[in-house]
């Protein structure tokens, strides 16, 4: 069996993974709040965590991997955006997790296992909060309901920061019913124009750090393995859900390992609406990026390290992708992928070290092992062949005669073809490459398939 070792942020140290049951692994990753399109930061943990899906599952078994990754429905900003469009709150998130399944679908990510959405689990935050307050780790305070931060001694192992320290460097809300400055709420007041339900404590709605503890606890138990997402929720949102989780079930152990990817930026910059360098995944597949191109570039740099989102490197992405589907377009995978790539994805997910055992694959002609891999990654999956869905069997077949053709006229010394064909090509916006293995071709951004027909 392949050794699977992951940095886990809890510890700060890299650990063999073990899971609690080889018949049931679990994992849970913090998903999105659906109040507008996701972001190109949103994608990175998708693609992280899709790609740590796809190992376990190999390793353990389809059936045997349970991944679940929640929708936040019930927001603020999700009020905000209802109130402003003068829209019902559950077209905004029926709308906005439709968008996502496409944009994620589009970057070749498995759906999981389990898509809860937080307002179907209210019942179960609603009873966690009170196996809180009756522990002695949450009190009520005007209609609110808040976790005792002082009750919990383990609080901020995860940060690494102890609450005091927390306390002098953070800006925290400090309400005048909370005892402690960071207390944080766990059940808030309702007003008739926003949603709410009924409660011990008045109609309200839940804090966001309830939601992942009741939905984690409902679908996977008080203890399983992996629990992941952006460094950012790591304070406060995950210290947050260890303290609820651990005091309401302390016959768990919670989350075993956690995993963080780290943040991302573009051309260097952090991403940002001002620097007008903030992009949704939308906006760069309706730019033409194929969401295949978009989750190598991910996959390129190692999720524990901040990702640079650049055109050149996008470009690069394209043009590998391209010449790895020429190479395999009709190969039958082989039954495993390669001893090398599953090997650096067991390090931790070194997606950048598989991406190297794919180069070599691909340069050592090796077209069955490369696509068995790359399909590990989510790379060169057939339904996701967004060279085919833009040329066609027809077209494709005709441009690989046509080649076949400048490749006779060369030889012939026949020049007037070849190049005719060349300028044909040019005009056609067909990209052409020769190489030691022969021609290949991309469709370039401004391809016209009926050129290529009428070429002659």
């Amino acid at each position: 069996m392949v050794e699977i070792s992951l940095h886990n942020t809890l510890t700060r140290r890299r650990e063999v993974f073990a899971p609690l049951d080889p018949e049931d692994v679990r994992m849970y990753v913090c998903g999105p709040t659906v109040y507008d399109r996701a972001h190109l930061g949103n994608g990175r943990p998708v693609v992280v965590f899709d790609t740590l899906f796809r190992l376990l599952r190999h390793v353990y078994g389809l059936d045997h991997v349970t991944y679940v990754r929640n929708f936040t429905d019930v927001d603020d900003k999700i009020n905000a955006r209802a109130q402003a469009e003068g829209v019902p709150i559950g077209r905004i998130t029926e709308e906005t997790i439709a968008w996502y399944h496409a944009d994620m679908d589009a970057l070749g990510a498995l759906r999981p296992t389990a898509e809860p959405r937080a307002t179907e689990h209210i019942g179960s935050m609603i009873a966690m909060i009170g196996s809180l307050i009756a522990r002695g780790h949450a009190y009520e305070a005007e209609g609110h309901v808040l976790f005792d931060v002082r009750s919990f001694a383990e609080y901020g192992r995860l940060s690494g920061r102890s609450v005091d320290d927390m306390i002098a460097g953070a800006r925290v809300e400090v309400a005048p019913y909370k005892r402690d400055p960071m207390d944080f709420v766990l059940w808030k007041p309702s007003t008739s124009d926003l949603p709410g339900w009924d409660s011990p404590w008045g109609r309200g709605r839940p804090g966001w750090h309830i939601e992942c503890s009741a939905m984690s606890f409902e679908l996977l138990g008080a203890s399983f393995d992996i629990h992941g997402g952006g460094i950012d929720l790591q304070f406060p949102h995950h210290e947050n859900e260890i303290a609820q989780s651990c005091c309401a079930h302390p016959e768990g152990s919670f989350a075993r390992y956690w995993l963080h990817n780290e943040m991302l930026q573009v051309e260097g910059k952090k991403m940002s609406k001002s620097l007008g360098n903030f992009f949704t995944v939308r906006d760069l597949l309706e730019q033409g990026w194929p969401g295949e191109v978009i989750r190598f570039v991910y996959l390129g740099t190692h999720y524990g390290k901040p990702m640079d989102w650049t055109a050149e490197k996008a470009e690069q992405a394209r043009a590998t992708l391209s010449r790895w589907r020429t190479l395999t377009r009709g190969v039958t995978a082989a039954a495993e992928p390669a001893p090398e790539l599953l090997a650096a994805l067991g390090d931790d997910l070194n997606t950048a070290g598989a991406i190297a055992v794919l180069h070599g694959l691909a340069t050592a002609g090796d077209a069955a092992g490369l696509k068995a891999s790359a399909a590990l990654m989510g790379l060169l999956e057939d339904k996701h062949d967004w060279t085919q869905r833009e040329v066609g069997a027809e077209v494709s077949a005709r441009i690989d005669a046509l080649l076949l053709e400048r490749a006779a006229a060369r030889k012939a010394r026949d020049f007037a073809r070849a190049d005719a064909l060349r300028d044909g090509f040019q005009r056609a916006g067909l990209i052409v490459r020769d190489t030691p293995q022969g021609a290949e071709w991309e469709a370039g951004p401004d391809f016209d398939p009926a050129e290529i027909l009428r070429l002659e």
